[in-house]
């Protein structure tokens, strides 16, 4: 009895011991997430209330910088072109990733072939993706005229009516292969006997995918449609490159705009206060759609069932 007493009063020691131990493995992400994000952070706050060209003094100006930006026309028209590319790219990539992940997620070599294959372009560098279209849909040399099909060799990134509607397609061109691959991991979680379940009640592929395939994915599209709901305030290279953001203001959406604000411009103020607009909002809307997941994330193990 003395040796279980001593042995029941070790074990909480020894388990915050054991806690206090492996907390120490998480100081050097720490330090690396006050350096390079933290205090960055807090540079752009204060830049946000200043005046600056990038070269010469640093003055306070108070609310000037915000104001600057806020009340611009540009601003709001990128907040729009940002919120347009962030929409469409939620309609297109989410359904196409989920039906591929779905695909590939068989154990059949073919998609496993297929997977390998449709992950190349999420490999490439999106400057590279950029050129690579910007080429293949130039009007006079690109892919329209070397094929013969006039349909084809319109002026996609020249005319406002359709730039906006071929940069979501190259941004799902280029991204989609990544959330199929969330989802195909997904889909190899769900646990067989669900679907060996459903296929003795009778039920299709077309009702076990509903039923059982949608349902323990919840959490999955959470977390894709969270990682491209940020990514889309973060889309800048790619477009940079692709259209520079027009033409005119088409497809100069708010990551562009704060660049080209601040570089251009030589506005840092303004730019540095559109830079804490992007964090505020991509934090808001991350919490956004992790909220859609409510509390208890171990119950889409039981929707299926």
């Amino acid at each position: 009895m003395a040796l279980q007493t001593e042995t029941r009063s070790a074990s909480p020691a020894r388990g915050g011991r054991t806690a206090a131990s492996l907390g120490w493995f998480a100081v050097p992400a720490l330090v690396f997430f006050v350096i390079f994000a933290i205090i960055p952070l807090i540079g752009v706050v204060f830049l946000s209330f200043t005046s600056w060209n990038g070269l010469g003094e640093i003055t306070l100006t108070g609310l000037d910088s915000w104001i600057t930006a806020l009340t611009s026309p540009v601003t709001m028209n990128a907040i729009w072109v940002t919120v347009k590319i962030m929409f469409f790219s939620l309609i297109v990539q989410i359904p196409i990733s989920l039906l591929l992940g779905v695909f590939t997620a068989g154990t059949q070599r073919y998609r496993a072939l297929l997977a390998v294959i449709y992950f190349v372009p999420l490999l490439l560098s999106s400057a590279a993706v950029a050129i690579a279209f910007k080429a293949l849909l130039d009007p006079n040399f690109g892919m329209g005229p070397g094929l013969g099909l006039p349909i084809l060799a319109q002026d996609w990134l020249g005319n406002p009516d359709l730039v906006l509607f071929v940069v979501v397609f190259v941004i799902a061109w280029q991204f989609v292969p990544f959330h199929s691959l969330i989802y195909q991991g997904g889909v190899r979680q769900i646990p067989a006997s669900f679907y060996e379940a459903a296929q003795i009640d009778g039920a299709g592929k077309v009702q076990q995918f509903f039923h059982i395939t949608l349902p323990q994915l919840k959490y999955t599209m959470i977390t894709s449609s969270t990682l491209m709901v940020v990514g889309s305030l973060a889309y800048f290279d790619l477009i940079f490159v692709l259209t520079a953001g027009g033409p005119g203001y088409a497809t100069r959406l708010l990551p562009l705009h704060m660049y080209l604000t601040g570089f251009q411009a030589n506005d840092m103020g303004a730019a540095s206060a559109l830079g804490v607009i992007l964090v505020v909002v991509g934090l808001g809307l991350a919490i956004l759609v992790q909220s859609f997941g409510g509390r208890n994330r171990s119950a889409s193990q039981l929707e299926g069932a």
